[in-house]
């Protein structure tokens, strides 16, 4: 059986989305802290156990009977590392075979506050746990570009931190289908895949497709860290997740996000959605 941690969050709802057009529901549980949010993974049938990743004796009692578990990472601004320890050591007090950890992807030794640090913690000890494992380091979703930027097309110019690096993009859809394939497939055993996208793209090439898509000119402007937030912060984003943003901006700019690679093209079949395609879906609806 596979467990899903996370199950009513973005990564990990739609995990088990891609793991059920292959998967009998009954081969699949999910673990979720609010059992009133899973209501619709309960009417197809899916296994659903409530625990928090701080309370080890109730992950210890939900992982019963899995195989497999899929560790999506806990949320930034938390202790992760304490978080991700007791989902480790609980796995494999319960009997677990194989543990998958969603990591962040690293094109560099570029640390990123509040992800990286405890990213590596937790790969080391999970490496160390005696459990088989599969290390999964996502790329950024184009999901979050709209964080980054703003939700609406930008007027003329764009304001980011990241200077000229560049971000190999991927939606969170397509990394819930090839984590599906890889959750349900073999031969991962003590592996480490990086799922990006297989184009990276700068900011400047943002600003010229929303230009072509907008019609009118569109500027990508670098920005230091301080701006950026004091700009993020007046537009109402409290300020500790304004300097979280810039971070992922520095994090690009030192080439931390922009490695390509072809397992999501490979696991999907298909080349993964293009930057082109992103923009307009998005922010051009029904044009």
């Amino acid at each position: 059986m596979i467990l899903v941690t996370g199950a009513t969050g973005g990564l990990g709802h739609q995990t088990i989305d891609f793991l059920l057009n292959t998967t009998p529901a009954a081969g699949i549980a999910a673990l979720v802290r609010d059992l009133s949010k899973a209501t619709d993974l309960l009417q197809r049938g899916v296994d659903v156990r409530q625990a928090d990743y701080f309370d080890y004796p109730a992950l210890v009692e939900a992982f019963r009977g899995i195989d497999k578990v899929l560790l999506v990472s806990a949320v930034a601004f938390t202790d992760r590392v304490l978080q991700h320890r007791n989902v480790i050591d609980a796995a494999k007090e319960a009997g677990v075979k194989h543990l998958f950890y969603t990591s962040i992807q690293r094109s560099t030794p570029f640390v990123m506050q509040e992800v990286t640090e405890s990213d590596l913690a937790t790969e080391a000890y999970l490496k160390a746990s005696g459990l088989v494992y599969t290390i999964l380091k996502n790329g950024y979703y184009f999901e979050g570009l709209g964080y980054l930027i703003g939700s609406q097309v930008p007027g003329s110019e764009i304001l980011f931190t990241a200077g000229e690096g560049k971000i190999a993009f991927v939606k969170r859809t397509e990394l819930a289908a090839a984590t599906a394939a890889l959750l349900t497939s073999e031969g991962h055993n003590n592996q480490e895949y990086t799922l990006s996208g297989s184009e990276a793209y700068s900011f400047h090439d943002i600003a010229r497709e929303l230009s072509a898509l907008a019609g009118h000119p569109i500027a990508y402007k670098s920005s230091e860290l301080a701006p950026y937030i004091a700009q993020k912060v007046a537009a109402g984003f409290p300020e500790v997740v304004a300097g979280f943003l810039a971070q992922w901006g520095a994090a690009a700019k030192h080439g931390m996000l922009s490695g390509t690679h072809d397992t999501v093209e490979r696991l999907l079949g298909r080349k993964p959605t293009s930057l082109r395609e992103y923009l307009k879906t998005t922010y051009f609806p029904g044009t």
